[in-house]
């Protein structure tokens, strides 16, 4: 059976990249409106999917990367769903990238649980049968098990090139306990106490002499990423490199790269400062699932 995968907008990097590499998988590009964009002229996002009757009985899988347009991109998966949906054609998806995944637990009343929300939605409503998420921030959470949820992580990746570079001479530091959580790396400790607060403790051993790898999830700001170079300095760290999965924005991107020794950033987000391609990675998964 052929694997088709249908790639959206914010997806669409990684999807001419598997197009070259091809790896038994057919690519579906969503069709283009009459002005050569996937918008209607008032801004309104177009979908459709002209090879949708090849679709029927195969394995298809909608690629889609939450950045960096969250809102749009939520809005064009599930026009896309909804097509499949009325073709009986039940997906999964991939996510290279899954928006609101930060919002994943009820910090305060008022609140609502986004991430688990809209994979409640992708499974109840939509019929999707798998959900493929890279270095999900909500992985770990006793909620995830309910789903057929596959964690893929980019860490190994990140971790392999870092080694690569340093001759395996670097210490690796998750930068809080929720990475920890995600990884299994033990470092520093900040505990996020609500939606808006987080509350940073120093790290817990001497790092002098130390090249030290500081493993993140995701770059936004980038203030995690300095206050842990900053503890790191502070600890005698001889050298500091950062190792990230998702840049979600530029500007934090540049900050770090302007304080780091180097800054290890996959592709999962079209961002000029990737420089990790995680496109075998997806074509494993899907293999091997």
């Amino acid at each position: 059976m052929k694997n088709y995968i249908i790639p959206t907008t914010s997806a669409e990097h990684l999807g001419k990249r598997l197009l070259r590499k091809r790896g038994g998988l057919e690519i579906a590009f969503p069709d283009l409106y009459k002005s050569g964009k996937r918008y209607f002229p008032n801004g309104e996002v177009y979908t459709k999917i002209s090879e949708v009757n090849k679709l029927r009985n195969k394995r298809v899988i909608v690629l889609h990367s939450g950045m960096p347009k969250p809102n749009e991109g939520l809005i064009e998966l599930e026009l896309i769903l909804q097509i499949l949906k009325d073709n009986q054609i039940k997906p999964g998806v991939f996510f290279t990238y899954f928006p609101y995944g930060m919002q994943d637990k009820v910090f305060e009343k008022g609140e609502t649980n986004v991430a688990e929300n809209l994979i409640k939605k992708l499974v109840n409503y939509y019929k999707v049968k798998k959900i493929y998420i890279i270095d999900a921030h909500f992985e770990g959470r006793n909620w995830v098990k309910k789903y057929p949820i596959v964690n893929v992580s980019a860490v190994p990746i990140l971790i392999e090139k870092a080694k690569r570079d340093f001759a395996k001479n670097i210490l690796f530091l998750s930068p809080d306990i929720g990475g920890k959580r995600r990884t299994g790396i033990s470092g520093m400790r900040k505990k996020r106490i609500d939606s808006n607060r987080v509350e940073f403790l120093s790290l817990p051993k001497n790092l002098k002499g130390e090249v030290v790898g500081i493993v993140d999830d995701l770059l936004e700001t980038g203030g995690t990423l300095l206050k842990a170079f900053q503890q790191c300095k502070k600890n005698g760290a001889k050298k500091i490199v950062a190792l990230v999965t998702h840049g979600v924005l530029p500007s934090g991107i540049t900050r770090i790269k302007k304080r780091y020794s180097k800054l290890y950033l996959t592709n999962t987000i079209k961002q000029k400062g990737s420089n990790i391609d995680i496109t075998d990675l997806i074509l494993e998964t899907i293999s091997e699932s």
